[in-house]
This record gives C-alpha cells, sequence and structure tokens, in this order.
C-alpha cells in the first residue's frame, strides 16, 4: 500500500498550486496563521481539455505552461501543496483503540479502510490524521482516514516533477477551501462560532456547495454549473469562438444588449440551480437557514450575482477576497491578478497549509 500523504506533515518552504480545468494558480505565503504575508501570486490559462476534473490530460502541454510559468515569475520554491477534487477521494472518520503505537494504529487503520474502499489497497493511496479522544467513548480515539487512486495522485505528481518541483503536500480540494473560508469566518463573522456559513465557490464548469458550522463542515454537493456556460451563451449570443467569447467576456468588451440578453438569463439560471441545491441541503441537515453566504471562484465576479443569490437565498452573500487581512509582499502589491482574488481561494488554502500541520 502507498502511504502518500494525503494530509502531510509541516514543510518550511511550500506554496500552494491549485490545478483544475481553468489552468494552474499559485500562491505563496509567509508569516504565520495569524498574521500571513502574500508574497507569490500568479496564474496561467490552459486550453480547454486539457485538464479535467483535476487530472491532466495533456500532460506535455500542461508541464510547459507551468514550466513557463515558473520562469516568468521567477519562482524558486520547489515543494508544492496540490489539491485533489473531492470526488476523487474517500474520506471516513473512524474509531480506534485509544494510545497505540503508531505502527499499530497504521495497521488497524489499513484494516478498517478495507471496509470503506472499494479499490483493492494495492491500488490506493490511502493516509490518515488523529483527530483526538472520541467524546462519547474516552477509550477510543477519532482518526479520519482518506483514500484515492494511486493513479490519480501520481497523475499530479508527474506534472509538477517533470517541471523540477516536489510534492509536499496531496490534499482534499474541499478541505484547502475550508481552511481558507475559516480565517474570512473569523474576519466577517467575530465570535460567532455557530454560525452556518454557506460557501458557493463558482468554477469553470461545476460550482462548490459547502455548509460549515465552526470547524465542522456539515454537508459539502456539487452543482453543474459555473462559468463556461456563461462563455458559451456568449458565444451563441454573438456567434464567437469560445476562446472570443471568454476574452470578451474577461475584458468586458461586449455589445449594449449583453446585460438584458446573455448576462441576466445566466444568472437566473445559476440561482435556481443554487436554489435546488439548497433544498438538498436542507432536507439532509438540520438547519433550514444559512447565516452567511459567502461567493467565491473565478465564476463568482459575475455583475450582479452575489446579490441576486442573496436574495434568493434570503441570506447575506458576499463576495470574498481570500487574502484579506493579509500584509502584501512589495512584489505583489501592484500584481494585477490582485482584481481576480476569488479566483485564487483554492491556491490560497493549500498555501496556508504552510501554517496548520
Amino acid at each position: 500500500m502507498d502511504l502518500k500523504s494525503l494530509f502531510s506533515r509541516r514543510q518550511e518552504e511550500l506554496v500552494g498550486m491549485d490545478i483544475s480545468s481553468w489552468g494552474i494558480k499559485v500562491v505563496g505565503l509567509s508569516g504565520s496563521m495569524e498574521q500571513p504575508v502574500l508574497d507569490l501570486l500568479a496564474s496561467a490559462r490552459v486550453p480547454i481539455g486539457h485538464i479535467v476534473d483535476g487530472k491532466v490530460i495533456k500532460m506535455n502541454e500542461v508541464a510547459e505552461t507551468l514550466r513557463s510559468l515558473l520562469r516568468k515569475n521567477r519562482i524558486k520554491t520547489t515543494k508544492v501543496a496540490l489539491a485533489l477534487p473531492s470526488s476523487a477521494v474517500i474520506t471516513k472518520k473512524i474509531m480506534v483503540q485509544a494510545d497505540l503505537s503508531p505502527a499499530n494504529m497504521e495497521a488497524q487503520v489499513e484494516e478498517e479502510a478495507r471496509q470503506y474502499i472499494p479499490f483493492p489497497l494495492e491500488e490506493v493511496s490511502l493516509d490518515f490524521c488523529h483527530l483526538g479522544k472520541n467524546p462519547q467513548r474516552p477509550e477510543m480515539d477519532d482518526v479520519l482516514i482518506a483514500a484515492a487512486r494511486s493513479d490519480r495522485v501520481q497523475n499530479l505528481q508527474e506534472l509538477v516533477e517533470l517541471a523540477n518541483l516536489e510534492v509536499g503536500v496531496v490534499e482534499v480540494q474541499s478541505y484547502a477551501l475550508r481552511l481558507a473560508a475559516k480565517r474570512l469566518v473569523d474576519i466577517h463573522l467575530p465570535g460567532r462560532d455557530n454560525a452556518v456559513v454557506l460557501l458557493l465557490k463558482v468554477g469553470a464548469s461545476r460550482t462548490l456547495m459547502q455548509v460549515s458550522v465552526g470547524e465542522a463542515v456539515v454537508y459539502e454537493r456539487d452543482q453543474a454549473i459555473g462559468g463556461d456556460q456563461l462563455t458559451q451563451r456568449i458565444a451563441a449570443h454573438y456567434s464567437f469562438s469560445n476562446d472570443e467569447a471568454e476574452t470578451k467576456k474577461i475584458s468586458g468588451a461586449l455589445a449594449k444588449d449583453f446585460e438584458s440578453s446573455v448576462l441576466a438569463p445566466y444568472v437566473s439560471t445559476t440561482v435556481q440551480v443554487l436554489e435546488r441545491g439548497m433544498q438538498f441541503i436542507y432536507n439532509s441537515t438540520p438547519y433550514s437557514k444559512v447565516n452567511q453566504i459567502f461567493l467565491t471562484g473565478g465564476g463568482a465576479m459575475v455583475p450582479g450575482l452575489a446579490a441576486a443569490i442573496s436574495t434568493a437565498l434570503q441570506s447575506p452573500c458576499t463576495l470574498i477576497n481570500p487574502f484579506e487581512g493579509m500584509s502584501l509582499a512589495p512584489q505583489v502589491r501592484n500584481n494585477l491578478r490582485l482584481q481576480e482574488a476569488p479566483l485564487f481561494i483554492g491556491a490560497c488554502g493549500l498555501a496556508l497549509r504552510r501554517f496548520s500541520l
């Protein structure tokens, strides 16, 4: 069994690298969790189809994009934190006998894992994280196990090795997002440890809906809606290619009828999908309302989206900046990418792992 770290150990030098269908986003932090400093902010797009659901399909092409990104931004740190999509990782909280030796705990975790993982363990990358004593059974310890197909981990490892980098952490994407969002909960909702918070990460093709209370994620689901759908609407309405539509969308160079003919229907459809998703959440948890909605991701910066979501879901909705409350190093103060801060929440959460281990 390949015990690659899905939780990892402390790294002295580590940058967060978010690899998605959009492309590659990199964040580097220094300082501490309490007083982080943003040192590095960089990104590079890749063509549609080069990366699908966090898996690199066009390895050589994406590796060259990554090498170019490293050269252009003079990135010297060699260890990176990566993430697998939640759909590619099986997580399960189990109980084991307290006070086991590390070797015995590893053996028991492996035995327990066989019950929950529908693949031969020889084909799996497995790790576990000790959570402490079980509140109801003090003679037992809670342990969180995480497992992914080894080929998914090796896919990311191959990419970074082609760029002469080293994998320091392989994280679960939703955990990295939660780490980044938790900082913002502390900033926006101080002292409200039991607030029900909905994180909406609007990506290129999917939107993650993550509900958390305090430290715990109580529900999570993906919705098949994202920024690519707006690009496709623009392309169809104005007879553009997808690449041309994406460029026009980013620059805002669109005709006067864009808001009424394209943007408004897209926002309406997005809100309807999210409303249906919230009904699933309400039916599956003890909660019937969220106290705060955090909107983030590259597709979140659509004009009017936050206000429409707030109205439909009847909760305040804020477009969040994952770097809020951080100091900016001189080399990033004038970085134009700061205007697209929500795009970097995944990379930010991965970069924060430097402080959280």
